[in-house]
């Protein structure tokens, strides 16, 4: 599997670097020492107030480091690819950020970093500092687990931390909100994939149509293979999994984490089924959705959720000044506005069986051709065109059974057809038709032949849409079907289109259309998607 890398040896260091050269000038710096120490350290730091260190393994970007700034961290520390920093490098840390009043080590409860930053305490205070920890086990997957391990909800902790820090309590006093905030935190973990280290092949230990619920931010196995079913499902699952792990009653925290490689569009419906779920009306602030503690590229979402009380919603809401903290913020009722009452045409429907035949037989022809049209558009584009004309089929057709169209009128039902296509089809393709038929009926309407008529329609679209013959689109059907149509009739209309879409197999270069990004050796020798739909519609009428 490729990855943008250079060496394996230095993704880590090299991966820091990057981020610190894109936070701004003055904010954060890393201690020399590379490769063996990669600490991030706050450049604007005055150790006039307790310090808060984290750290671990990279890969789980944004954190640590996003989350250096002021109201939250002051220095992380970290290792290799899913490995503890050592002692020394922690030591580092420590000595670099930590004043009088002393500092925080908040560490995931993993067995190395449990040694590697309980030694490095224990040496710093032996060097005279005040150096207090707390562990952060917030993973409620395996039942009984002796040793929880920490994972998301760890940001929970660190944010409720800087909190107490930024308005400075003591080194008690921070352990203490601390300790609170770790202690009542859980998190549990969904997956379809787990992880891959930069430069290693792909692992596929997930089977396709499942999903590992409870796996570890390293890609350790799940604590269960289920289903890979819909969000809906999934999140019920994830909510009954964490409910018994909150209070009965009272207001929570939510923070929903990308493990790094869910898209935003599937974030967000993790978040309205959430709002929708048992727990949704006692979620007062949402924290995400988004990359907070990522196991690299993993295909997954966690929940974490924190009971509120006034302490730590007031530690939630406060303002910081670090890389990747989203903020938390109330989950608002759906707000659904009036539409503008803007002009809208209607149509009385009228009775002209010929036509409707014809209508009849080109959406039905486009129906069955759906997934011949999308397997084209599959070599080429995105593989949805067969369906975008499909469902214009369905449209039109479900209109005429309505007798909603004014087949009897030419120039209205060209005008009911351009609405209909522009508001149902979609894509680029639904647009154009629309304009193609407005056009039409337009022109229909103020005394033009209907050769006319179409020709100007079919102006309007090569002005509006920018392509011309020879572009490769579905014009190199349609133009040679309306220039045949006023000399031989709707058969020689078809067979101009059939020959002008079979010509764009031909067409090694695409003037217009996502086809214009696509290069030449993918695109000879395939048929252009939308102009193969015209023609199979044509075909259809002519045959009718």
């Amino acid at each position: 599997m490729s990855h943008f890398i250079n060496r394996r040896e230095d993704v880590v260091t090299e991966a820091i670097d990057g981020f610190l050269l894109g936070c701004g000038p003055g904010r954060l710096a890393r201690l020399d020492g590379y490769p063996h120490t990669k600490v991030i350290v706050r450049q604007d730091w005055d150790k006039s107030r307790v310090a808060l260190i984290t750290g671990g393994g990279a890969g789980h970007e944004p954190s640590h480091a996003g989350f250096i700034g002021e109201g939250m961290l002051t220095a992380v520390v970290s290792g290799e690819v899913f490995a503890s920093p050592s002692v020394d490098a922690v030591l580092s840390a420590i000595c670099a950020v930590t004043g009088a009043p002393g500092c925080l080590l908040i560490v995931k409860n993993y067995t190395g970093d449990r040694l590697n930053f309980g030694l490095a305490a224990e040496r710093a205070r032996q060097m005279g500092h005040q150096v207090e920890l707390v562990f952060v086990a917030d993973d409620i997957a395996i039942a009984g687990a002796p040793q929880p391990r920490g994972i998301a909800g760890t940001v929970l902790v660190h944010k409720v931390a800087g909190h107490a820090a930024a308005r400075g309590a003591t080194l008690a006093e921070v352990k203490a909100a601390a300790a609170d905030a770790a202690r009542h935190v859980v998190t549990l973990g969904l997956a379809f994939t787990t992880c891959t280290r930069p430069g290693d092949a792909a692992n596929l230990r997930i089977a396709a149509g499942s999903a590992e619920l409870g796996l570890g931010i390293h890609g350790e196995p799940g604590a269960r293979v289920i289903p890979a079913a819909n969000a809906r499902e999934l999140v019920a699952t994830m909510v009954q999994e964490l409910q018994p792990h909150v209070p009965a009653s009272g207001p929570l925290a939510v923070l929903v984490n990308n493990l790094g490689g869910a898209t935003p569009i599937e974030m967000n419906i993790v978040v309205r089924e959430l709002a929708a779920s048992t727990l949704g009306p006692r979620i007062e602030l949402l924290v995400g959705p988004g990359e907070l503690m990522t196991a690299l590229d993993m295909q997954g979402v966690s929940l974490s959720l924190l009971p509120l009380d006034a302490a730590r919603r007031a530690a939630l809401l406060s303002a910081v000044q670090t890389p990747s903290w989203p903020g938390a913020r109330a989950i608002a009722p759906l707000t659904v506005l009036p539409l503008p009452n803007i002009a809208t045409r209607t149509f009385v429907g009228s009775e002209a069986p010929a036509v409707a035949g014809l209508i009849t037989a080109m959406g039905r022809a486009l129906l069955a051709s759906e997934e011949e049209v999308n397997a084209l558009d599959r070599r080429i584009g995105d593989g949805d065109t067969g369906s975008t004309f499909a469902n214009a089929a369905r449209a039109v057709l479900g209109a005429l059974e309505r007798r909603e169209l004014p087949l009897a009128q030419p120039d209205q039902l060209c005008l009911a057809l351009g609405d209909l296509l522009g508001r149902s089809m979609g894509a680029s393709s639904g647009v154009l038709l629309s304009i193609f038929f407005t056009a039409a009926g337009t022109a229909l309407a103020q005394g033009a032949t209907p050769t006319a008529a179409w020709a100007t329609g079919l102006e309007r679209m090569q002005a509006y849409g920018g392509a011309k013959p020879g572009d490769r689109t579905m014009i190199d059907a349609l133009a040679p079907a309306i220039a045949a149509l006023g000399k031989g009739g709707l058969s020689a209309a078809a067979d101009a289109a059939k020959k002008g879409a079979e010509a764009t197999a031909a067409m090694a270069k695409a003037g217009a259309g996502r086809a214009s990004y696509v290069n030449a050796q993918n695109l000879t020798g395939v048929p252009d998607p939308g102009a193969t739909a015209v023609a199979i519609a044509l075909a259809a009428a002519a045959r009718r």
